[in-house]
Formats: structure tokens, sequence, C-alpha cells
């Protein structure tokens, strides 16, 4: 008599997929591949059609926040490969398919050629050129009202030193969106937490009304990242120091 398929659950950690180490492939990729492999949000946005599982922290903080409203003009720094973009489009209403609604603009910025998106305006740039501000408020027909912010300087393997470039990175994207950013604005940006992190939350509480400090459901649970949503820029008639 052929045994019965066992029901319970007992059996679910079994549905986990291992993946072996193999000749070559250090043991920190291996890990990572078995991560990705096993991760549920990787699965959503290939399942959804998301460029990344990033797609899903800023939807998430985007649900809490409310920033990505039809009308509102985005531009989004370091926008590779493309799933902030994905987000902002519909939500601000850039392709206009909400009738009724202001349509808004969607401008993607990045040192890298990024795959067109409808809805989208996308630029191989670097945003601290000096007069990057002044393209992207021409792009854009005027000012922005987010700047957004899901970039991350390239690994050294040394957690401080890697805490240091990305805080350096996020300050620099917070003085252009200084420029850029419309009186109310909101700025979004990915940090590490680590203690350096400070001089930035000083800077954006100048700036804006509100800064908070944010670690959405999508961000992993053993990553030292979390983000930072600074709403209703002051513009630039504020104290700066």
């Amino acid at each position: 008599m052929p045994k019965k398929k066992n029901t319970s659950g007992r059996g679910q950690r079994d549905l986990t997929v291992k993946v072996k180490s193999a000749r070559g492939r250090k043991l920190s990729s291996t890990r990572w591949l078995q991560r990705q492999l096993n991760d549920p949000y990787v699965a959503r946005a290939k399942a959804e059609g998301f460029r990344g599982r990033a797609a899903f922290k800023i939807m998430e903080l985007d649900d809490k926040y409310r920033f990505l409203v039809p009308g509102a003009r985005v531009v989004d720094l370091g926008c590779a490969p493309g799933g902030w973009l994905q987000v902002a489009v519909p939500r601000v209403n850039a392709l206009g398919e909400k009738s009724g609604k202001a349509v808004g603009r969607v401008l993607g910025i990045d040192l890298q050629e990024v795959e067109p998106l409808a809805g989208t305006e996308i630029h191989q740039l670097d945003f601290m050129e000096d007069d990057a501000d002044l393209k992207v408020k021409q792009w854009l027909g005027g000012k922005a009202d987010v700047v957004m912010s899901d970039m991350a300087a390239s690994s050294s393997g040394h957690k401080q030193t890697d805490h240091l470039r990305i805080i350096a990175l996020c300050e620099a994207a917070a003085y252009f969106a200084f420029d850029v950013l419309e009186d109310g604005g909101t700025f979004v940006a990915k940090v590490l937490a680590g203690g350096a992190e400070g001089d930035l939350q000083k800077l954006l509480k100048q700036k804006f009304t509100k800064v908070a400090n944010v670690k959405p459901p999508s961000s992993r649970s053993d990553s030292s990242e979390k983000f930072v949503v600074a709403t209703g820029f002051r513009g630039q008639s504020d104290i700066d120091e």
C-alpha cells in the first residue's frame, strides 16, 4: 500500500533551497545565492514584473508617508535597475491613466545606462557634477517634489568603511535635493546604521519639518540598512548652519 504524503507541515523546512559550494565560488557568494533563492520578495518581484526586490521598499515607505501622489515630480538618483521608477510611475500618474488626476513626472538619473521604462525620462548623469541640478530642473520643467535615492557605495568588505561611504553619498544626495526641491518637498534615502549619521540627521532637521528613520518590512532583518524620510522641505530661505 503506498505511503500517504505528509501534509502536516512538518516537512516545510525541506522547501528551503540549498546551494552547494562550487569550485571557485566564495562562501559569501554561496550564502548570497542561497539567500536570494529563498527570499520571498525576490520571488514576488519576479512574479509581479519588478526589476528588483527594492521596489517593495519604496512601496512600503510611500504607503506610510504618502509622498508619491498624483502630479508629483520625482527624481530618482542612482535609479538602476529601475524598480523604484516602476513604483513611482503609476502612483504619480505619470502615464495619465488616472482620469481626473494630475499627471506627474518621473526622472531617473544614473551613472550607467538604464533600460527605458514607460512613463519615465532616464538620463545617464553624475548627479555630483557642478551643473547637474540645473540640468535636472530643465528636464523637469521646474523643481522636484520628491528626491529619492537607493544608492549604496561599492562594498569594501569593511563594515565601518562602508558605513562612512554611504553616509557621504547620502549627504551628497541631500545637498543635491536642497538645490532641486520645491518648498514642502520630500527627500528619501538609504543609509546604514553605524554611528556616523548624526551630522546627516542634524543637517536634515535644519532643512525639513520632519525627519523619520525607518526600516521597511522588506528590508532584510540581517541588513544594517534603514531609510531616512525627510518631509516638509523649508527651502533656501531657512538658516543653513
